[in-house]
């Protein structure tokens, strides 16, 4: 068995809650979570984003994912809590910038989570200074669904109200876990 914890992705659509999810099942395993690259290199450069960021986001990403790694190790964890991962960096490429890149796919492929938890799109947008795709989320939706599903990434929908959201992307959780070890969940 390796020592690499478990990876669960929370993804999809802006304003879906993946943050706020990524952070409470963290918590309630104990564990790491790592936050979405993207806010963070777009916050710090404080300026629209174009397609030469897309690199610098995926290399945050990495950096983020990999440190936390290093901690749910040193802590002898089982799981690791992203809050999107490089299949989003890859996702929102192609829709703003119609962009590709072999050097994203591949360290997509290397890095891919053991279980995408994808946010669907049916809860209030709310504004928050870096989002800006209110309209189309369905759309969007429908994209990070067919990137999960090409490349037969595990993936749980989580759907319903935002306590609805919790106990699905727990009980997935819990489920991944099981099927190797028994969790420590702190309801």
């Amino acid at each position: 068995m390796s020592n690499r914890p478990f990876r669960v992705t929370v993804t999809g659509p802006e304003s879906t809650g993946k943050t706020t999810l990524a952070q409470r099942l963290a918590e309630s395993l104990g564990t790491e979570w790592v936050p979405e690259a993207s806010r963070v290199y777009a916050g710090r450069v404080a300026r629209p984003l174009t397609s030469r960021d897309v690199e610098p986001i995926a290399r945050e990403h990495m950096a983020l994912a990999d440190a936390a790694v290093e901690r749910v190790r040193a802590r002898e964890g089982k799981v690791l809590v992203l809050d999107t991962d490089l299949v989003s960096t890859i996702v929102y490429a192609r829709h703003y910038y119609a962009l590709s890149s072999e050097w994203l796919e591949s360290e997509e492929r290397a890095r891919r989570a053991d279980l995408s938890l994808l946010c669907d799109v049916a809860v209030p947008w709310m504004a928050d200074g870096i989002r800006d795709r209110p309209t189309n989320r369905d759309a969007l939706f429908a994209q990070f669904r067919d990137a999960l599903e090409s490349r037969a990434a595990h993936t749980i929908v989580i759907r319903g109200d935002w306590e609805s959201r919790w106990t699905s992307a727990r009980d997935a959780v819990v489920q991944l876990l099981q099927s190797e070890r028994e969790p420590r969940i702190h309801r």
